[in-house]
């Protein structure tokens, strides 16, 4: 009887955190006269204290674990909607070096900055004109380049590493596993499906496309979403049913994966006419997503009612703003821009923590990225033709490497899981880079 009381008694606190978390939900968002009803009708104050996001957050992480536990039991053709079935590990979490960094706690760290390790490099593969973007598949399996020549070019990661080999005994490696042409002007940026085998591309021609990589002869698009605007970025939520388009518009296009039904947030600061965006990246959880700008702004938007959170105005000056990520714990984001500055805001007061300087961009539409444990910042300087790399804590510069292209490197994309990273050239080359063990 008294376990049964106990169980009962807990059972009663559950349903009250979740009536208060859905009454806080709906009260944030502001939509009122639901809020009151469900208040009303579960006896939960209405100026309940939850905070901020609290229940995308809790929903986000059960999904996680949810898809971990289906891709350990479950045949992975029967998580697909499109896209033919590949091993079960495609898109499951890889282990990574865990992220150690904790911006906020450390104030004095001159002296202590970490030493980034040797890496060895190789070219891939070159496109026929510039090779403009390169995105890694969230597992690190994968990893796809987008071209002016209108072409994107899928690698296997595994393939690259055993053609880096000294002595390779199977002869040689051709890491390059499908090309697709289906676009008809340069592709902006890419990005891959968490579950499905499904590369998105974004390009000038207005079109969003989808792409089954699992179809050995395939070389176009399977699905088509057309733009009215050049499509400059674009990025996949975490769950795989919505999809940010950065485009020539001052505001993000949102997309439902399944039905391609657009929408656009009713709830938007003032962007003038040189608002167009550059990046768009969605945080870990899909709770939030981030903009960087022509007009030089970075903006956070909440990611489940397109509300702008903040703008952070002249982030970059009057240069314009070339990238913007989270960090994994979505308390910080990383910014890039054309006055050769790279910076890193706090989420929540927007900020500026720290700001990373010695590399020059200036013509490029290049990004600054973190390494996979996000201890040290790469971007690219221009007239030198240098990859430069910072201890992300300290901010201070700890080496300068030759990229190895002809012409400075446009664009740079690291590996989620491992210590690796690519390289794309206005020289049109293609380039991976490994720690060397």
């Amino acid at each position: 009887m008294e376990g049964g009381f106990e169980q009962t008694l807990q059972d009663g606190k559950l349903y009250r955190q979740v009536n208060s978390l859905i009454v806080a939900h709906l009260r944030d968002h502001n939509l009122t006269q639901a809020a009151s009803a469900a208040a009303s009708a579960s006896r939960t104050p209405l100026n309940v204290d939850v905070p901020p996001n609290k229940l995308m957050e809790l929903v986000a992480k059960g999904l996680a674990v949810e898809k971990e536990e289906m891709l350990r039991g479950s045949p992975a053709s029967a998580l697909y909607e499109f896209g033919s079935s590949v091993p079960s590990t495609f898109g499951s979490t890889q282990p990574s070096r865990a992220s150690t960094i904790d911006f906020s706690t450390v104030q004095d760290t001159k002296g202590s900055s970490k030493n980034f390790p040797k890496h060895e490099t190789r070219h891939l593969s070159e496109h026929k004109n510039v090779a403009r973007c390169a995105r890694f598949s969230a597992d690190g399996r994968f990893v796809a380049t987008g071209s002016a020549d209108m072409s994107i070019k899928l690698f296997e990661v595994a393939k690259i590493k055993q053609m880096m080999l000294p002595d390779s005994k199977d002869g040689p490696v051709r890491p390059v596993i499908r090309t697709f042409y289906d676009h008809i002007q340069p592709i902006n940026d890419l990005d891959f499906h968490p579950q499905n085998t499904v590369l998105i591309s974004g390009a000038k021609d207005q079109t969003i496309k989808f792409f089954d990589f699992s179809k050995l002869t395939a070389k176009k698009a399977f699905r088509v979403i057309q733009d009215t605007h050049n499509v400059r970025s674009i990025s996949l939520h975490p769950s795989g049913d919505y999809l940010l388009a950065g485009t020539d518009h001052p505001i993000a296009h949102l997309y439902d994966v399944n039905t391609f039904q657009c929408f656009l947030s009713a709830n938007v600061p003032e962007i003038g006419n040189s608002g167009a965006i550059n990046q768009v990246r969605y945080s870990a959880t899909g709770s939030m997503y981030v903009t960087a700008s022509k007009d030089g702004a970075v903006r956070l938007w909440d990611g489940v009612s397109a509300k702008c959170l903040r703008s952070i105005v002249s982030a970059h000056g009057t240069a314009e703003a070339t990238s913007a990520k989270f960090t994994k714990d979505e308390r910080y984001v990383l910014s890039c821009g054309k006055d050769s500055t790279v910076k890193l805001w706090d989420v929540g007061t927007g900020k500026l923590v720290k700001q990373y300087v010695g590399a020059t961009h200036m013509q490029l539409r290049c990004q600054a990225v973190f390494n996979d444990n996000e201890e040290f910042v790469l971007s690219i300087d221009e007239p030198s033709n240098e990859i430069v790399i910072w201890d992300a804590l300290t901010a201070e510069r700890v080496a300068r490497w030759p990229s190895n292209h002809i012409g400075p490197p446009r664009w740079l994309e690291h590996s989620p899981t491992e210590s690796a990273f690519i390289s794309c050239g206005t020289d049109k080359s293609i380039r991976f880079w490994k720690e060397t063990l």
